[in-house]
């Protein structure tokens, strides 16, 4: 065992434990523990691009509401508007 790393029993499905075999016999991974440990980091990359967004969001979120009062547009008109910014722009 790697100096620091801790044992841990854990259950998957058939199907989960049928992937890591096959893995470690194709020889893309030294061991079992080794899949399991690939897949936390993949999972722990995902949670930190999560919380980047959902930052990005409230952000995102705040700056709108602190520009000031909204205002009532139907589709028709808002397309009429992009026409405009259109027509100018040239």
């Amino acid at each position: 065992m790697i100096a620091g790393m801790r044992t841990m029993t854990v259950s998957l499905s058939p199907q989960q434990a049928i992937r890591i075999q096959q893995a470690v016999e194709s020889g893309a991974y030294a061991s079992n523990s080794e899949v399991v440990r690939d897949a936390l980091r993949l999972w722990e990359q995902r949670e930190e691009v999560r919380a980047l967004e959902l930052a990005r969001l409230k952000q995102a979120y705040s700056e709108g509401m602190a520009s000031g009062a909204g205002r009532a547009m139907t589709a028709d008109a808002l397309l009429a508007e992009f026409k405009e910014k259109v027509r100018r722009r040239g």
